[in-house]
């Protein structure tokens, strides 16, 4: 896993390309959409595992109000313009969550639910305004994040049960990876 970082750091473009959805629409194009870009797949993962370090009602909370706020935006987004700020956000949100996990982050959950639900808009309204518009695409790129989520908190749990430091490590290669797609 650690030969990934230098390899995602060589290839930045890969962050804003999101292929795939180019004269694609419906279901399997929404679900593949959120892992074909490489700040989508961090931001959603590191999601996860923020909520792993967290537990307790964070287990539940910070996932959902990432999916609150990208639902309600990437409605909001369908057939619009794609947003310069919802980008910068969306790579904010990378850098942000990686220092979140590497330092463990104890704000009250209100706080970090609420960052997750503006990060989930941006990430939302990308989606949104760069795909077909139709509820399929939808459905198919809200049920990705929720399993990138998953997937993250599970191995969140995993590593931090076995070697917390190199969990708050991969939170500093996180928000490493987030200034070099915004540099790069």
């Amino acid at each position: 896993m650690r030969f990934l970082l230098p390899l995602f750091l060589l290839m930045p473009g890969l962050a804003m390309a999101h292929p795939g959805h180019d004269g694609a629409d419906g279901f399997a194009s929404g679900l593949a959409h959120p892992l074909l870009g490489l700040d989508h797949l961090i931001a959603m993962l590191a999601v996860g595992v923020l909520a792993a370090l967290l537990g307790g009602h964070a287990r539940w909370a910070v996932p959902g109000g990432f999916l609150a706020g990208m639902l309600v935006f990437g409605l909001i987004s369908v057939g619009g313009a794609e947003s310069d700020l919802a980008e910068h956000v969306i790579i904010a949100s990378v850098i942000l969550l990686g220092v979140a996990v590497a330092l463990v982050v104890r704000l009250p959950l209100a706080v970090i639910v609420g960052f997750a639900a503006l990060f989930g808009a941006a990430h939302g309204y990308a989606h949104g305004s760069e795909g077909p518009g139709e509820l399929g695409y939808l459905a198919g790129f809200m049920l990705a994040t929720a399993a990138l989520h998953g997937a993250g908190y599970a191995l969140g749990g995993w590593v931090a049960a076995r070697s917390p430091l190199v969990l708050r490590g991969s939170g500093a290669a996180i928000s490493l990876a987030g200034l070099a797609l915004a540099f790069g």
